[in-house]
């Protein structure tokens, strides 16, 4: 399960940088879209620093179980 909880968090990643991406081409010609990605990528970077605390934990509480 851990590695699931893993890839789920490079899932997000991949989120902003497409993200980024379209903020970039898409800044001058339409800025009310680039605007919704702007909130996309905080929302995803958010999620993986997020995702990623929760799973350093649960391995954390795992590790201390198994002792």
């Amino acid at each position: 399960m851990i590695k699931i909880l893993r890839y789920t968090e490079y899932l997000y990643l991949a989120v902003a940088f497409f993200s980024f991406y379209r903020i970039f081409t898409d800044w001058n010609v339409d800025r009310q879209g680039a605007y919704l990605f702007v909130f996309f990528a905080v929302v995803s970077i958010g999620m993986f620093v997020f995702r990623r605390n929760y799973r350093k934990k649960f391995e954390q509480r795992k590790r201390d179980n198994e002792k």
